[in-house]
This record gives structure tokens, C-alpha cells and sequence, in this order.
């Protein structure tokens, strides 16, 4: 709604406000102020005690609560952005992209605003496009690391492994602490065959996390298994997966590494068929994610790439 619009609709209803206090007979000075004051509330942005109470609510409610903001004022770049990161929330990730698709025509220099973009269009698997838009990232803030992890994600997608590592390492310099950006390079090296490099990568984000993540120790079981060295992958996983699982994956890792097999000869770009990627965003308040990643239906092992 624009703000013309806005006003036009704010007049009518103190119109309709008074036309029907004055039908009801004498009223006070108090009811029409009451009345003016509910006019006026039904256009004005909400206050930061509102903001702050609805970012407590359920993710279903926090969408509603964005939506009603931005039909108040779509050229809001602030609102746009709650809108749309709140519409991800929910798994709504074609209507975020329309709603910062629009945005960006007001505002073309909106780092963030981009990287929303960027995520959403990544979570709806468009990773060119994706790629397109966390570039525009970097032009106007090179110092956004979440973009750098993102659009590495995409990059590793499309096959696109030395760029997609470049990515990750730029994102592990601006902030080292990016537990999630730190196991996705060690498997991106992984997917090239440099097994030892992606150990060394998952081994240093296991240790950060006190050894509490559980889909790094299972990205670094993996990686064991994948280099032969079974004793080492079962105690890592033991605890963590059900014997029959660990049993299964240590034959189908058997087979893969049985002597006389080369790297080529293990699947090259079939290897990816392992790394189960993982669309959930990282939550800004806690890198540290613990879920487990499905195994494939067609591939008993498991590994994971996260957005």
C-alpha cells in the first residue's frame, strides 16, 4: 500500500469512525480521540515494543505479523527484509524472492536485501540465479561472510568445487568461528578427492564445537571411512547411530576403497551422491547446528552440506 493509498484509507476510516459515533447519539470528546486513535493505528509502523514481541512469537505468527507491516509500507527496506526472512522461516522461499525481487527496485544497494535473496532462491535449488545475487553481495559489501558461505554452497552444486572453496575460505576469514561454512569446505575438498585436507578441515571445526556437532563428527566418520580406516569411523560413530547403519556403511566403504581402486575409479562427481545437502539457513544466533542429515535412499552413508 502506498502512502498516498495509506493516508486516503486512514480518512475514511476516521470518516466512517465519526459517521457512526454520530449515530449512536451524544458522544464524548474521549470517543472521538478513541476513535481518531484506531483510525491512525491502522497505518502506522509498528513500535519497537511490537517488533520486539512479535520476534518472541511462533514463526507462523511472526510471517503474519511482517505481512501486515509491509502492506502498511512496501518500500520499507527494513520491513521488506523482516518480510522476507520471516516468509523463509516458514519454508515460503517463492514468495520471499517476490518480495525482495520488488524491494530491490527501491533499493538496488541493499547488501542484505540481496543475500535474502541469494538464500532464498539457493533454498529453491536456482543456484545460478542464486549466484547472480550474492555476487551483487560482494560488489556492495565485501566483507559479508554469509554471502561468501552461501554462494559457496551454490558453486558446489553446480560442480564448481576450486571456486566454491575459494568462497568458503574467503566467508573462514572474515569470521573463522562459521562451524557450518567450515565442514562444508572440508567436504567440497572432499568432493575432489583430498581426503586428508578435508579430515584436517573437519577435525579443526570438531574440536571448536567440543565435540558436540553432530553432523561435523558424522562428515568426519565419513571421511575415515573414505580413507580405509573403519576402527577409527565406528568409535566416532557409535554413539550415534544404530549398529545395523554403521555396519551397512562400513561394507558399502569397504567396497568403495577395496585395494586396486582409484580415485577416478570411486565415481569422481558420482562421489557427490554422498553429500546430502541441507537447506535449512543457519540460525545467526546459533552456527552450531545438530541436526542430523538424512541418509540418500540409494546410498547407505551419510554426509552433509549446509547452507
Amino acid at each position: 500500500m502506498s502512502r498516498s493509498k495509506s493516508r486516503l484509507f486512514a480518512a475514511s476510516a476516521l470518516a466512517a469512525l465519526l459517521a457512526a459515533c454520530a449515530t449512536q447519539g451524544e458522544q464524548t470528546s474521549e470517543d472521538v480521540d478513541a476513535a481518531i486513535a484506531d483510525a491512525r493505528a491502522e497505518t502506522l509502523p509498528a513500535s519497537a515494543e511490537e517488533i520486539e514481541a512479535a520476534s518472541r512469537t511462533d514463526p507462523l505468527t511472526r510471517a503474519n505479523f511482517w505481512s501486515g507491516e509491509y502492506e502498511k509500507n512496501p518500500a520499507s527496506l527494513e520491513t521488506a527484509i523482516a518480510f522476507a526472512r520471516s516468509l523463509r522461516e516458514i519454508g515460503s522461499h517463492d514468495r520471499a524472492v517476490d518480495i525482495a525481487t520488488r524491494t530491490a527496485v527501491l533499493h538496488p544497494d541493499s547488501d542484505e536485501l540481496m543475500l535474502v535473496l541469494g538464500q532464498s532462491l539457493l533454498s529453491l535449488g536456482r543456484d545460478a540465479e542464486a549466484i547472480e545475487a550474492l555476487t551483487r553481495v560482494h560488489v556492495i559489501n565485501p566483507l559479508n561472510a554469509d554471502a561468501y558461505a552461501a554462494r559457496g554452497l551454490a558453486l558446489d552444486r553446480r560442480e564448481q568445487h576450486l571456486d566454491a572453496q575459494r568462497a568458503y575460505i574467503r566467508a573462514l576469514e572474515l569470521e573463522p568461528g562459521r562451524i557450518a561454512t567450515r565442514s562444508n569446505y572440508a567436504m567440497s575438498l572432499a568432493l575432489v578427492g583430498n581426503l586428508v585436507g578435508a579430515e584436517s578441515a573437519l577435525r579443526q571445526a570438531y574440536e571448536e564445537t567440543d565435540k558436540r556437532d553432530t553432523r561435523v563428527r558424522e562428515n568426519l566418520a565419513l571421511i575415515l571411512g573414505l580413507q580405509g580406516r573403519f576402527d577409527e569411523m565406528r568409535a566416532l560413530s557409535e554413539n550415534n547411530a544404530p549398529a545395523a547403519a554403521l555396519e551397512t556403511n562400513e561394507a558399502l566403504l569397504r567396497r568403495m576403497v577395496s585395494p586396486g581402486r582409484t580415485w577416478d575409479s570411486l565415481g569422481g562427481a558420482d562421489y557427490s551422491s554422498l553429500i546430502e545437502d541441507d537447506l535449512e539457513e543457519e540460525e545467526e544466533s546459533s552456527p552450531v547446528s545438530t541436526e542430523e542429515a538424512e541418509p540418500k535412499a540409494s546410498v547407505g552413508l551419510r554426509g552433509s552440506l549446509s547452507e
